[in-house]
């Protein structure tokens, strides 16, 4: 047994030396096509990156999302590497209003992939998503409904108008594998004519309100006067119909004793005849 086992190796031994050329050759040319196909044999996926892979036999892998780290892939088989990270865009464009006047309107668009559905987003958009859906759906919206409005309500955005069609575009962009967080309107760009003319529509709307509230304060105003005329007015009628002698005299006595009392006079009573106050006479000490 050990002899027929030194016979095998011996053989082997003469076949790779009779054929070690070719293995040569065969070896470089297998390390040249592994330094050749490096980056395409080892993926590394990024953090905020999510893979794709197609396969050139069974097609695009929909059923699975390949997630950050290193992967093997054959030479023949393709990773599609996606970013799926928060990210802005910027756009501009120009929209018709009812009136056929034409805005431009300068967004941020904040969005991102959805996750779960990379594969699918990838076999059926392709890479170019932002340009193929992502752009073209949020403007379809704007178009829409902007070109029912008056140049005026989107320009001071009447009734959080502007903030409705935005909601309406996040929603119907969301139900394309993507989630649309954000659409900012950066600017909204009117001829300078129509932009002059609503400023000064604005201005007098503003002249006109504070017109009013100074008529409504000097109304308040009269109204405060003419009740604190009438009270007063009361205020006298009562007093008229109730004061007679006696309590006048009455007082006269009150306020004279209280005089009397004070350290820093001398006083002298007088009395002025049966009906009259006393008089007093003195001075400072």
């Amino acid at each position: 047994m050990k002899k027929k086992i030194l016979e095998g190796f011996d053989h082997f031994s003469y076949w790779v030396k009779q054929k070690l050329p070719f293995l040569i050759v065969i070896a470089l040319i297998l390390m040249l096509v592994i330094v050749f196909f490096w980056s395409r044999i080892f993926v590394t996926l990024q953090s905020g990156e999510a893979g794709v892979k197609y396969w050139r036999i069974f097609g695009t892998e929909t059923d699975y999302v390949y997630s950050e780290g290193l992967h093997f892939v054959f030479p023949w088989d393709t990773m599609y590497i996606y970013n799926v990270r928060i990210q802005n865009v910027m756009h501009d464009f120009e929209v018709l209003t009812n009136r056929g006047l034409p805005i431009k309107l300068k967004l941020a668009i904040r969005f991102s992939p959805e996750y779960d559905t990379v594969a699918v987003l990838h076999q059926q958009v392709g890479p170019n998503y932002v340009n193929t859906i992502l752009i073209p759906q949020i403007e379809s919206v704007l178009r829409k409904s902007i070109g029912h409005l008056q140049p005026e309500d989107i320009y001071v955005n009447k009734e959080g108008i502007i903030t409705k069609i935005i909601l309406q575009a996040l929603e119907e962009a969301g139900q394309k594998f993507l989630k649309v967080n954000d659409v900012i309107i950066r600017a909204v760009e009117l001829p300078p004519s129509i932009q002059k003319a609503i400023e000064k529509k604005l201005v007098e709307e503003q002249q006109h309100q504070a017109y009013v509230f100074r008529i409504l304060k000097e109304e308040e105003e009269a109204k405060r006067k003419e009740i604190e005329a009438t009270g007063i007015q009361n205020y006298q009628r009562i007093v008229t119909e109730t004061l007679d002698e006696k309590l006048i005299k009455w007082n006269g006595i009150q306020a004279t004793l209280e005089i009397a009392k004070s350290e820093n006079a001398k006083v002298i009573i007088i009395g002025a005849g049966e009906e009259g106050l006393p008089v007093i006479l003195g001075g400072s000490r």
